[in-house]
């Protein structure tokens, strides 16, 4: 009775000319959630209650209405393509630098930076995007300006100021003091980041690591550890200078080489010309000494992102020289690493062709031995019995880049070392017009130890023992001398950024420092924050050989910097009383005096006490071991793994090579790999080309499969499924 009454109700329905007209569209999609076993007289009220309510007309002037699809899936579209033509030259950034989708990720991105809290697309009020839609026409009028002051198209949503009513004063200060980039420079910059990363990610070299995604200083130092076992000579060269900033000619003639959109590159060029005010101090006027005053505890505003905790700001002191620097060009902002990176990516190229030009392999030797080079044999991590010298070995040379620092190694003779820094220096004069010499690139042997991210590369002789197998069967053991290559940690270079953040005094022997920042903190709060910079450092030296040894180091420094810090704050006088109340790991709290223990824990049994955490890595047992793990010869980042198997899934090739791989090997029946094409046509082809496609498929598998299909039930059965599958095609065409 119900089916029949809904199907009686849907008849009606689609007969009137209410369902074909545009207003009433809705009533098609509430009709197809109702399932058979509801009742007619629901249907007959959806039916009234559309028909009475009509759907509201979209108001053609809100911004909304122009974003067709979401702004991760056009990025998304916008690498697959790149990745599919890397080496195509692009010309047609103006027409996604038109998608009002990507300036609204954009503003949420900046708006996620200068909040500290993501916001969805619903909640972004209509008049923010009205003001990115004036933005975004601004900018393609050529009407927007970098470094405006007082004059936006949008502002953050913290920005409460009346720039209207402000003084002359204020003004003035705004005008010549130094100020942070504009919130509205910053969308700009983040919507021409999203159309040029995808263009260069597929065309950079692999030999660089610095400002990409899914590239770090780890993956640096397991390339390292992988790849520069076999080589004796080392050039280490600081190109940093070219990241405090290069002419806009090489700048824009750099990007030009794979970007030729007009508007694109006029808008960069704008932010590089652009002038950049910043506050001059005049060196003759003398600072008058201010009484120190009272400093009143500063309360954040609810839509104010916090400030980076104590343990964050200290491991950021650890930066490595290589990683500490970042280029700042002009207006251009988060997009100067990448214009760093275009720029110097000409140089990576260069020394890929040196690295094949070097090349030439030895069939006496162990490793590197292949005539073509694009096969390594050989264990390169571990090569104990690989000699290193010797004019009938093999010559190679390879190179990584980490910024603007980059490290060669050489396997040969030193004089291949000396032509190729004296090829390096002239390369450098001409494209970058950087006057190089022998001391900015020194040529260092590997037995002097090379360090390159904190970290020291050198050869440590190890003395194995080899077994064999004589003439007789019998088998003989005796001691070997090998090389290996070990990347350690600089201690050296740690206790020097220790003294830098103040836990450290003293030049010979390390005498930690109380950390005062944290006076007013509790101590289950401070013990939390040091165990969290405890647990990032470990895994900054994960990939170091004495991984042990320096973390321990770590540990013993901002165990007695809290130990002093303790001692100050309760009045305790000595490390030893801290150690002796709170323990080894400052677990026990230090407020209680003897006998009081028990009211402790009675407390944090009834959760008014806060539970106390020891510091880690009080032992040296404790701390993990270095990760051995091997790291792959072409390895790729897990983003770019993902897009070139997917473009590989994408072609129809590929996918019928598979089916018919899967077929020759009977892993499926000619029925199942039938229904596999019908989806994948469903996908790809129209509802009418699809019956044609089928009966050919049909034929084709029928007369190749005539073992499988001897019996006339099975070729029944298959007809049978065939008419059903053809029969709900057409009934879903129809629908």
């Amino acid at each position: 009775m119900h089916r029949s009454v809904f199907r009686f109700s849907h008849q009606v329905i689609s007969r009137t000319s209410l369902y074909s007209s545009p207003k009433n569209v809705v009533l098609s999609s509430n009709l197809i959630g109702v399932s058979e076993r509801c009742n007619g007289n629901v249907v007959f009220r959806e039916f009234m209650y559309t028909s009475a309510h009509p759907r509201r007309v979209p108001d053609p002037n809100d911004p909304s209405t122009l974003m067709k699809e979401d702004g991760v899936a056009v990025c998304t579209r916008m690498w697959i393509d790149n990745f599919k033509e890397p080496e195509k030259t692009v010309t047609n950034l103006s027409d996604y630098l038109r998608r009002f989708e990507l300036w609204v990720l954009a503003y949420q991105k900046v708006c996620a930076d200068d909040m500290g809290a993501y916001m969805p697309r619903s909640s972004i009020t209509r008049g923010a995007l009205e003001d990115l839609l004036a933005l975004r026409n601004a900018v393609l009028d050529n009407k927007f300006k970098w470094g405006a002051r007082l004059e936006f198209f949008i502002k953050s949503p913290r920005d409460k100021t009346e720039y209207e009513s402000l003084s002359k004063r204020k003004i003035k200060a705004i005008l010549t003091t130094t100020q942070p980039s504009p919130f509205q420079d910053r969308v700009v910059q983040e919507v021409l980041l999203m159309l040029l990363e995808p263009v260069y990610e597929a065309r950079f070299s692999s030999k660089s690591f610095a400002f990409r995604p899914g590239r770090n200083a780890h993956t640096v130092i397991r390339t390292i550890r992988r790849s520069f076992a076999g080589y004796l000579w080392y050039i280490k060269g600081d190109l940093s200078t070219v990241l405090d900033g290069l002419k806009i000619g090489l700048v824009i003639s750099a990007l030009m080489r794979d970007v030729r959109d007009k508007k694109v590159i006029d808008l960069i060029k704008s932010a590089l010309t652009t002038p950049v005010i910043t506050t001059k101090f005049d060196d003759g006027e003398k600072k008058k000494k201010q009484k120190r005053k009272y400093q009143k505890k500063r309360v954040l505003a609810d839509d104010e992102p916090k400030p980076d905790p104590y343990w964050l700001e200290s491991f950021f002191g650890f930066a490595p020289e290589e990683a500490a620097k970042l280029p700042s060009w002009g207006h251009t902002g988060i997009l100067s690493p990448l214009l760093a990176n275009v720029c110097l990516d000409e140089l990576d190229h260069w020394m890929e062709d040196k690295i094949k030009e070097f090349y030439r392999p030895s069939k006496s030797d162990v490793i590197w031995n292949d005539p073509e080079g694009e096969a390594e044999q050989g264990n390169t991590s571990w090569p104990e019995f690989v000699p290193t010298s010797g004019p009938d070995k093999t010559r190679k040379i390879d190179y990584i880049r980490y910024g603007g620092h980059f490290l060669i190694g050489v396997r040969g003779p030193r004089a291949d070392a000396a032509t190729l820094r004296k090829q390096l220096i002239e390369f450098c004069d001409q494209k970058y017009m950087l006057k190089l010499d022998n001391e900015c690139l020194p040529i260092e042997h590997i037995t002097k130890g090379i360090m390159f991210l904190d970290h020291v590369l050198c050869r440590r002789v190890v003395y194995p023992t080899l077994r064999y197998t004589a003439t007789g069967g019998k088998i003989i053991s005796e001691k070997g001398v090998g090389m290996l290559l070990s990347v350690t940690a600089s201690l050296k270079q740690c206790i020097k950024q220790f003294r830098k953040l103040s836990f450290l005094k003293g030049d010979r022997e390390p005498d930690p420092q109380p950390c005062f920042r944290m006076f007013h903190a509790t101590q289950a709060h401070t013990n939390a924050q040091m165990n969290k910079f405890l647990a990032t450092m470990a895994e900054w030296y994960r990939y170091a050989d004495n991984r042990k040894k320096v973390v321990n180091f770590c540990s013993y420094i901002i165990r007695g910097s809290l130990a002093k810090l303790y001692a100050a704050k309760y009045k305790l006088r000595s490390r030893a009383k801290v150690y002796k109340i709170g323990a080894r790991n400052l677990s026990r709290p230090l407020k209680e005096r003897k006998g009081q223990s028990s009211e402790y824990q009675n407390l944090l049994r009834m959760g008014l006490a806060e539970s106390i955490d020891g510091l880690m890595y009080t032992r040296m047992s404790i701390v993990p071991e270095c990760d051995y793990t091997p790291f792959p010869a072409n390895w790729r980042p897990v983003h770019e793994k993902a897009l070139l198997e997917y473009i590989k899934l994408e072609n129809s090739k590929t996918l019928e090579e598979q089916h018919e791989c899967l077929k020759e090997e009977g892993l499926i029946s000619p029925q199942d790999y039938i229904s596999m094409l019908v989806w994948n046509y469903k996908r790809n082809m129209g509802v009418d080309q699809l019956s044609s496609t089928l009966s050919n498929v049909r034929m084709r598998n029928l007369q190749s499969d005539n073992k499988l299909l001897a019996s006339t039930n099975e070729e029944n059965n298959v007809r049978r499924d065939f008419s059903e599958e053809n029969q709900e095609l057409s009934r879903a065409a129809q629908m």
